[in-house]
């Protein structure tokens, strides 16, 4: 099996998005050569790629970007030169691997394919609500409450993470929590000052919805501090019983790449070896002493 028809057999397995510009595609490679093994993770990170070629793998599917430019361009387009960037290419080209780029379709497929892979393999699933108030999220009602502490825990062991930050109090009892998405200006909804001089964004929402619908902590992607969690924070001085989870974006998602193994053998009729390679935590923490 070519490289080229995994990838034909990835895209008809998504949905279509027609003529949707996306950042999802082949970034490196030549896909017309034999496919030696797939090795799916979250990020292209130079360890990954690492890995992939101890694997004998020559394609590598990734969510998130190769370079450190935003549009993800095959190409350094800035105006430095960067040696890192460099460095990495050449291993890429040096074993011939195929780099290929799964985001938005992922996103973009019913039912959301990381999100789906990350409430599987928290064992969380089962506890999804069938009404979701949250815009762009994702709302857990547990059947009995956890401690925060407890749910940080759970968390970390099944990511695989090396801590954790949160606010809120760690032995309050959670029972309604919701992945909610980046927490930044203009992400998902504009801001914008509406006709009857009300204001809106994405941020006021996911606060209208811990505010109406009982949800006490969020889980988010990318974060600012001075919406959701400043909101969060001051609550918490209120002695109400809220809280937020921050694991980081890519921690975030990084069960989506997990879960990608079992669709991927599908596909491919378990043609290749397909491996997950976890990306591993991006963060290191000092705790004060």
């Amino acid at each position: 099996m070519k490289i080229q028809e995994v990838i034909d057999r990835l895209m008809a397995y998504h949905p279509d998005l027609g003529d949707a510009e996306t950042c999802d595609g082949i970034k490196f490679g030549d896909a017309q050569v034999a496919c030696t093994g797939i090795v799916s993770a979250l990020v292209p990170t130079v360890e990954v790629i690492k890995h992939a070629i101890s694997l004998g793998a020559n394609l590598l599917i990734v969510h998130e970007p190769t370079s450190y430019l935003t549009p993800d361009w095959s190409t350094w387009r800035a105006d430095f030169d960067c040696q890192v960037y460099d460095e990495k290419i050449a291993l890429i080209q040096a074993h011939q691997l195929v780099i290929f780029r799964d985001h938005d379709h992922m996103h973009a497929h019913q039912p959301d394919q990381i999100f789906t892979g990350v409430l599987t393999y928290l064992g969380w699933l089962p506890y999804l609500t069938a009404t979701q108030t949250v815009p762009f999220g994702f709302t857990i009602e547990f059947p009995e409450s956890k401690t925060l502490l407890a749910i940080n825990e759970e968390l970390m062991t099944k990511i695989g993470m090396n801590g954790l930050r949160y606010i809120g109090n760690g032995q309050a009892r959670i029972k309604k929590l919701a992945f909610v998405g980046h927490l930044f200006p203009d992400a998902f909804i504009p801001q914008q000052e509406k006709e009857d001089g009300t204001w809106t964004d994405y941020a006021t929402e996911v606060i209208k919805s811990m505010v109406q619908d009982g949800i006490e902590c969020i889980i988010p992607g990318e974060v600012v501090e001075w919406t959701v969690l400043s909101y969060i924070r001051d609550a918490n001085a209120q002695g109400k019983n809220l809280a937020c989870i921050n694991p980081g974006h890519f921690n975030w998602e990084e069960l989506g790449a997990k879960y990608a193994v079992a669709w991927l053998n599908e596909i491919t009729d378990a043609q290749v070896p397909v491996t997950y390679v976890a990306t591993g935590d991006l963060w290191q923490y000092q705790i004060k002493q």
